[in-house]
């Protein structure tokens, strides 16, 4: 059975003192919760002083993207020996905002997620429809691009572990959310096209977050379908309680329910 994870996106919210805060009541909250993985992505400003607040926790620390080169002249940017050296074990790449603020191609992203691998990072690789696609019946297709164009490249020489988030564009910030069945619908989809893709032992291993409003009021349907391995938590995750309360409700029993 595949191991759930809820992570938390802390997106551009955060100063020093509140991340701070913020790790050290979810350390107390979460501490010795079993059957699920826990990744926090504070802003970059925040990473080192939340991996020392997590320190000897069962919570890992992520970021929120990389750049694909080690080091050099490419100002503003954060490359993946950086955030291995300041303690994360995870990244997400290609998140909507991403593409649509600042421009994120599919090539970049298979850059990016090259680069994770190469460092030790596990990525979090971000798919997922607008509202206008999906009202003209595209998700699907959008979807199929995306894991094609991103990572398809990779998993043809390679095999580390990666984990894909499916986000309905049009869920992310908005309180709307995709219903179960839509999710699940979205996530079966895209376990069997990686099974076309990348084999099946690949597919039956890798985890598929649902994000888009997720909250205390919704997880608990959302993991109640087969293909939901977790989430990926937007605005739910600046609160400890309810991001807490996400984490405990996302375990499931051995017989998986």
């Amino acid at each position: 059975m595949r191991k759930p994870i809820i992570a938390g996106n802390w997106k551009m919210n955060k100063t020093v003192a509140e991340a701070i805060d913020l790790a050290q009541k979810l350390r107390i909250l979460c501490k010795g919760l079993q059957g699920v993985e826990i990744v926090v992505c504070p802003p970059y400003t925040a990473l080192q002083s939340a991996a020392q607040a997590l320190s000897g926790s069962s919570i890992h620390l992520g970021a929120q993207n990389l750049y694909w080169e080690q080091r050099g002249a490419f100002t503003g940017e954060i490359s993946p020996v950086m955030l291995k050296d300041v303690g994360c074990d995870y990244a997400i790449l290609g998140h909507s905002e991403r593409r649509q603020h600042f421009h994120e191609t599919n090539l970049g992203v298979s850059k990016k997620i090259t680069a994770a691998l190469s460092h030790g990072l596990i990525p979090i690789v971000c798919v997922g429809e607008t509202l206008v696609e999906r009202e003209e019946d595209r998700t699907f297709s959008v979807v199929e691009d995306q894991i094609g164009g991103s990572i398809r490249p990779i998993i043809r020489t390679r095999r580390e572990p990666i984990v894909i988030a499916y986000e309905p564009v049009w869920a992310i910030g908005t309180g709307r959310n995709a219903t179960p069945d839509q999710a699940n619908e979205v996530h079966t989809f895209i376990r069997y096209l990686l099974q076309d893709l990348f084999g099946e032992e690949f597919s039956a291993s890798t985890r598929i977050l649902y994000g888009g409003s997720v909250n205390p009021g919704n997880i608990e349907a959302l993991m109640a379908q087969p293909e939901l391995d977790g989430a990926l938590v937007g605005g739910a995750s600046l609160e400890a309680e309810s991001f807490a309360q996400i984490v405990k409700s996302s375990i499931r029993s051995p017989n998986g329910s």
